[in-house]
């Protein structure tokens, strides 16, 4: 087990491609850190550089201590679960398992007694002699999870370990990964795209954009107080909805204002973001979380300025919950670069693009979760109250979020 810490790592393609820009990040000794983000942001490239498959053009990898940018990646005692298995067909799991101790020149009896033991813990015994082509998608991965275990290496790399796996089987590796990497108390990196399976694995999780560390906290963290627009977007599934509203103070009290629909905030959200205070008279970008809003009717008492009156567009009976989804007659949340876009009609990155695209259209769909009990209905005047305790806050500008007091 080690430490391993990344300094200013950065990757510039020849065609001038910043793939990967000064990221600083200290991953704990037997820490589970999960690298999340969109196609291209970089997370992937960051792997293979710490494994030593894509050269670094600055910046250093240190593990335990030792800088490692300019040993190969059979020195670096790290090992790596790669999304397409890369196990050899013609050999057994067993072999498979055993094929890197076996290059390392280990006595067949260790071999033997490494493999059996990662076995036992990765629930294979019982298919030691069967080929790939016989093994299932989940049997497989473990094997490709045995094959690392086996080396009793300082870091696990992994990288999309799970992409070729249907929904069920996702579900239930995550979990074992999760168990596993728990039980060996090994330092692991683990790369995806899915941010269900970032939240849930990760002892912290670092969030990427265009190849820069957007954020990296604990799943929790991340979820409460996202650090920008961004952050805020990409966590959380259905994702926050986001709105242009203005800050306006009126007899004493402070309202966020959009299209025809007025929150007022009470003494307490205001205490615990000191921040809004300057944004009075301005624009901000509101955020709502889905499970934020709720049907006035089911809650029965209700407070006038936290009700948004709107028509249900379309409901989605979930069993546990009702997902409705509406049209408000406001803004849409544009940061100066979604804005910048919008003039010129392009943009250099595809997220960029995409959200100015969304901002070119009329009003603001929002997603709400509601409780079963709903008797929400498609094109039926819908009233839902908004939690204001948990509004979240960003600079139109910047895309930062708010000032927060500490205790927020």
């Amino acid at each position: 087990m080690a430490e391993i810490t990344l300094e200013s790592l950065t990757k510039v393609y020849p065609d001038g491609t910043h793939a990967v820009t000064d990221l600083d990040l200290e991953v704990g000794t037997g820490e589970f850190v999960v690298f999340v983000g969109p196609s291209g942001c970089g997370k992937t490239t960051a792997l293979r550089m710490i494994a030593g498959l894509e050269t670094i053009t600055s910046g250093q990898v240190v593990l335990d201590g030792q800088v490692i940018n300019d040993l190969p990646p059979k020195d670096r005692d790290i090992a790596m679960v790669f999304q397409n298995y890369a196990l050899y067909p013609h050999m057994n799991a067993a072999k498979n398992m055993g094929f890197p101790l076996k290059m390392r020149g280990l006595p067949q009896r260790e071999i033997d007694t490494r493999v059996t033991e990662a076995a036992r813990v990765l629930g294979l015994s019982d298919t030691l002699h069967k080929k790939p082509r016989t093994l299932s998608g989940g049997q497989r991965q473990r094997v490709a999870m045995g094959r690392a275990i086996v080396r009793n290496p300082q870091a696990f790399l992994m990288d999309e370990p799970l992409s070729n796996l249907d929904a069920k089987l996702r579900v239930e590796m995550r979990a074992e990964i999760s168990r596993i990497q728990r039980d060996l108390g090994v330092t692991t990196i683990y790369v995806t795209h899915d941010q269900t399976e970032a939240l849930t694995m990760g002892d912290r999780v670092a969030v990427m954009r265009n190849g820069v560390l957007q954020q990296v906290a604990v799943p929790k963290e991340l979820y409460a107080r996202p650090r920008n627009l961004f952050v805020a977007e990409f966590i959380g599934s259905p994702a926050m909805n986001l709105v242009t509203a203005d800050l306006e103070r009126s007899d004493g009290d402070v309202r966020a204002a959009f299209g025809s629909h007025r929150l007022r905030l009470d003494p307490a959200t205001l205490e615990r973001h000191p921040g809004l205070s300057g944004y009075e008279g301005r624009k901000i970008v509101l955020g709502i979380r889905p499970e934020d809003i709720e049907d006035a009717a089911v809650l029965g008492e209700t407070d006038s300025e936290r009700v948004i009156s709107v028509v249900c567009d379309i409901r989605e009976d979930m069993g546990s919950e009702v997902v409705v989804r509406f049209n408000v007659d406001a803004d849409r949340a544009a940061t100066r670069e979604v804005v910048e876009a919008l003039a010129v009609e392009d943009a250099e990155d595809e997220e960029t693009r995409l959200a100015a695209e969304r901002a070119r259209g009329e009003g603001v769909v929002f997603v709400a979760r509601l409780d079963r009990t709903t008797e929400a209905r498609e094109r039926q005047p819908l009233a839902v109250q908004v939690d204001v305790a948990q509004l979240h806050f960003f600079d139109p500008e910047t895309g930062a979020r708010i000032g927060e007091s500490d205790g927020a």
